[in-house]
């Protein structure tokens, strides 16, 4: 790759990165009138810090994937749906989660918080495994020219284990927050993952050749003996 498409590449993953960690922080502090909030720099540290080590990884290993999951072009219209309601999602349960503190309302111990953090970034650390074992990861829905069905590793076990790290990452937040109204505001997300993946198999079926033979031999979506 070209020197100045590198400099590119990481002027937007870095822009992105900023920018995402002002919002989070704004979501956050404000409502909670307050940035002596020993949870929300907690969550903070758990989802930025492993989020600059991956990104360098990526940009260093594989800058494509990096691009790839900085797109969010996304062109199904289900998928722009389930995207909107996730932004609703987020919004509200961040949120909720500062003025839940604020006003002190249905707090959680610091020790679930602690656990919560920890079970983070074992989801983390899924999300991470999955990028490198899938170099088709793209953050739309599509088949992608000369892409091929990937069928080893934790995709032996289930089809979607990228929404399986999901699902762990966007249920324990709240948690790490320690708001448990917050905690409300996330539960609709497997919800929205699953009309995700009714639309993503749907495009993958029709589009790309193998993937039904491979729905058949691995018949778990995101939890094995679960769904």
């Amino acid at each position: 790759m070209e020197p100045d498409m590198d400099k590119h590449l990481l002027f937007s993953a870095l822009t992105k990165a900023i920018s995402g960690f002002l919002l989070l922080a704004a979501l956050l502090f404000l409502p909670a009138g307050t940035v002596h909030w020993f949870n929300a720099w907690l969550l903070m540290a758990v989802l930025f810090l492993p989020m600059l080590v991956l990104g360098v990884f990526l940009l260093w290993k594989s800058p494509e994937l990096l691009r790839k999951r900085l797109n969010t072009g996304e062109k199904e219209p289900i998928q722009r749906k389930v995207i909107l309601g996730s932004v609703f999602m987020f919004l509200g349960g961040f949120l909720a989660a500062g003025f839940s503190f604020r006003w002190e309302v249905w707090l959680l111990p610091r020790q679930v918080s602690l656990a919560a953090a920890v079970l983070f970034l074992l989801g983390y650390g899924l999300y991470a495994r999955v990028l490198v074992e899938n170099q088709w990861l793209s953050r739309t829905v599509e088949v992608q020219e000369g892409q091929s069905v990937i069928s080893t590793g934790l995709y032996a076990v289930v089809r979607h284990p990228m929404y399986t790290a999901t699902v762990l990452l966007f249920l324990s937040m709240p948690l790490v927050l320690g708001s448990m109204v917050s905690f409300c505001f996330f539960l609709p997300y497997p919800i929205l993952i699953a009309k995700r993946i009714e639309n993503e198999e749907e495009v993958l079926t029709n589009g790309l050749p193998g993937y039904s033979a491979y729905k058949e031999r691995v018949t778990y979506r995101l939890f094995p003996f679960v769904w």
